[in-house]
């Protein structure tokens, strides 16, 4: 199915689920598993601070929330668990923290050096807005690809939701990556309240405009004590199957999150439901977390931030049928 216009995406995303469940998920499926060697991509994540200076409306790391306890991961210790994640296998990491100005840049850049050293072969990190200065530093001490989500590409949505930021400013951010030769990662939130399919659908093209090399959206969750939990409940599954799937027709080179919640929500983004349905969309990457069990619930970006570890990614990969990577 050739999907290119607003129209096309549109299409898709009003079909009734069985249509897409019978053509054009299947169609994503089969593309991925001949263009991409039926990949499936284990990477392993570490939350080294959940402290944030921002009050994004819909996070539940957003500075003003004191349900959570807050803490940063020195680099040596943070080099001890990636170590312990290279002795397992893995070789891609993604680093990923709050907006936290007082973590120190230096530190930052001594783990990424630190885990270039032990081995990583892919280095991605997710810690917010810098100059463009520090993102070309961050580059040169090793980062292959930076996440900066774009999270909805209308404007006046974005301001909304993101008070500490702007659209424009995100969007500079977002130019300056490319820039230094990173690649980019970047996407949006799907079905968040008060979301049209027509804001999808620019959503998507945008990410298409823009040459991501990885979408890492997922579907909303509503979180404890963020305003925007009391404007609507979860997204829908079925919405951000259809986005992965036109996602991986659009893009057949694109990595494609597949940690997305199932209808079960206390399964956090390890449900199996959700995780097998999006592989089965197009998608390919799973996470194995690496904090230890006291933070993995501080680092609460969302309700029942749940990752699981490779055991997971290993049973997953048998479900889907897919050739495991690490």
């Amino acid at each position: 199915m050739k999907i290119e216009t607003k129209e096309d995406i549109l299409s898709v995303l009003r079909m009734p689920d069985a249509e897409f469940e019978q053509t054009v998920m299947k169609e994503a499926k089969e593309l991925h598993r001949t263009h991409n060697h039926n990949r499936l991509d284990g990477i392993a994540m570490l939350g080294y601070t959940n402290i944030c200076k921002n009050q994004c409306l819909y996070c539940g790391m957003r500075s003003s929330n004191t349900l959570i306890p807050r803490f940063r991961i020195a680099p040596k210790d943070a080099l001890d668990m990636i170590q312990a994640a290279y002795s397992q296998g893995f070789r891609k990491l993604f680093l990923v923290a709050g907006e936290d100005m007082g973590y120190g840049f230096d530190h930052l850049l001594e783990m990424i050096t630190g885990a270039r050293k032990i081995g990583m072969t892919h280095i991605a990190t997710a810690c917010g807005e810098f100059t463009k200065d520090q993102y070309a530093q961050l580059h040169e001490a090793g980062v292959d690809e930076y996440v900066l989500k774009f999270e909805m590409s209308d404007p006046e949505t974005f301001n909304r939701l993101n008070p500490s930021t702007n659209f424009e400013k995100r969007m500079q951010g977002i130019q300056w990556i490319k820039e230094t030769g990173m690649e980019l990662a970047s996407g949006n939130i799907v079905d968040f309240p008060g979301q049209s399919l027509e804001q999808m659908a620019d959503d998507i093209l945008l990410m298409k405009k823009l040459e991501i090399s990885w979408a890492p959206v997922i579907s909303y969750l509503p979180t404890t004590n963020t305003p925007l939990a009391k404007e609507g409940g979860p997204g829908s599954m079925s919405k951000c199957l259809k986005e992965i799937s036109i996602l991986r027709l659009m893009m057949p080179d694109a990595n494609l999150t597949a940690q997305i919640p199932g209808h079960k929500l206390t399964d956090g983004l390890a449900g199996e439901e959700g995780n097998l349905a999006a592989l089965n969309a197009g998608a390919n990457y799973l996470f194995a977390d690496l904090l230890p069990a006291g933070k993995v619930e501080a680092f609460h970006v969302v309700d029942n931030r749940i990752t699981l570890g490779l055991d997971h990614i290993r049973h997953m990969a048998d479900l889907a049928g897919m050739n495991l990577e690490l």
